[in-house]
């Protein structure tokens, strides 16, 4: 079990994913990841059927279980293929990255993960030539702060350089990024979207739109620094779905610096955004500060800019009604005569499509023709 401790309800549930695998019979939990790293003591109390297995030992975890000496496994020798189902999933998740050297002062997470250190690129390589053998067809680079790669290898390569590389050493159909801190990145990075096997999505993390706020959370940007960030992207790829982070309720956040994260989010499109109520986590500089926001103010204000981001995600999927985009089909339904086909563009636009065969994992053009409430649909062309 895979814990997490980015905030208090991604701990809660860690614990209620642990007591239903108990209580469903599991015999032994291995209870890994940044809750379990952070409150060792507290994930054992769980249960005497709970081992603990913190984040620096975790890598090594299936041969300790199995009791194979560490230089005779690892994850490579086993297939990554896509998943079939009701849940199927035609992605490969590639761990490029660990840990982070920045210091935000809400996140727990560089506690539980320790300093930023890179996978090496010839195993980032073969890791995606062995998702490929399995069948994959999106490759998405995953990391904690994936922009830091190569800054602790020999000659200090980029992100960029590693892009440049996967693109020109494999043939993945698509390479995707998961989520990238908004600073700090080389003025021609965005050219690499050119490419049209690079899939046209960036998820930059924002936080918030005022700059006192960002200030006071120590992040290494400014509004007018990200506006600029966005605007690079969209000049090189003018359709890339920006999406982001954003955290309200910050200590000291006053109603004035909220309006400017309101406005500020307004006016950068963005094509969706996750909203967290602010969580102070122990340990944490945030946790310490003065002047928390009340909780219902918080709230009230989460549910504000998620009404906004509502709005300007339905804004960028509509700009794609009447036009043909490339699908890659992550599930099919049986249906009569046919299937329900749903999948995701480059983009991330959630489709879907009547189909008279059964084309998952297949990557198709599709023809956009409405608007959906959890899929826009369309006619498969292909």
């Amino acid at each position: 079990m895979n814990t997490c401790a980015v905030t208090g309800n991604a701990v809660a549930d860690s614990r209620k994913k642990i007591r239903h695998a108990l209580r469903a019979g599991t015999q032994q939990v291995i209870a890994t990841g940044c809750w379990a790293t952070l409150s060792p003591m507290d994930t054992a109390a769980l249960s005497d059927a709970v081992q603990v297995v913190i984040n620096e030992e975790k890598n090594s975890l299936v041969a300790d279980f199995l009791g194979l000496p560490a230089d005779e496994f690892h994850t490579g020798m086993i297939a990554r293929r896509p998943l079939p189902g009701a849940h199927s999933r035609t992605r490969a998740f590639i761990k490029v990255q660990d840990g982070c050297d920045n210091h935000c002062t809400f996140c727990v997470t560089r506690l539980a993960r320790g300093a930023s250190s890179s996978v090496p690129m010839d195993e980032v390589l073969a890791d995606i030539r062995a998702a490929q053998a399995g069948g994959t067809r999106e490759v998405v680079l995953t990391g904690v702060n994936i922009q830091a790669w190569g800054l602790d290898l020999p000659g200090k390569p980029g992100l960029g350089d590693l892009l440049g590389i996967l693109l020109a050493d494999t043939n993945v159909p698509r390479l995707r990024l998961s989520s990238l801190e908004p600073w700090e990145l080389e003025e021609d990075f965005f050219e690499v979207w050119r490419n049209s096997r690079m899939c046209q999505h960036l998820h930059l993390p924002l936080q918030s739109g005022s700059a006192g706020t960002l200030k006071r959370m120590v992040r290494k940007t400014t509004p007018e620094n990200f506006r600029a960030l966005v605007a690079r992207a969209r000049s090189v790829c003018p359709q890339i779905a920006i999406t982001t982070d954003i955290i309200t309720g910050f200590p000291g956040e006053t109603d004035e610096e909220f309006a400017e994260t309101l406005e500020f989010v307004r006016a950068m499109n963005f094509a969706a955004g996750h909203v967290f109520t602010f969580s102070a986590r122990p340990g944490t500089a945030a946790a310490r500060m003065k002047d928390q926001v009340p909780m219902k103010v918080r709230k009230a204000r989460n549910a504000a800019l998620r009404e906004v981001l509502a709005e300007s995600a339905r804004a960028y999927r509509e700009q794609f009604l009447g036009k043909v985009v490339s699908v890659l089909w992550e599930s099919a339904q049986e249906q009569d005569k046919g299937w329900l086909m749903t999948g995701l563009t480059g983009q991330y636009l959630r489709v879907q499509a009547f189909s008279l065969e059964n084309v998952w994992n297949q990557i198709q053009d599709v023809r956009l023709l409405e608007d959906g409430e959890k899929a826009m649909r369309g006619e498969i062309l292909t």
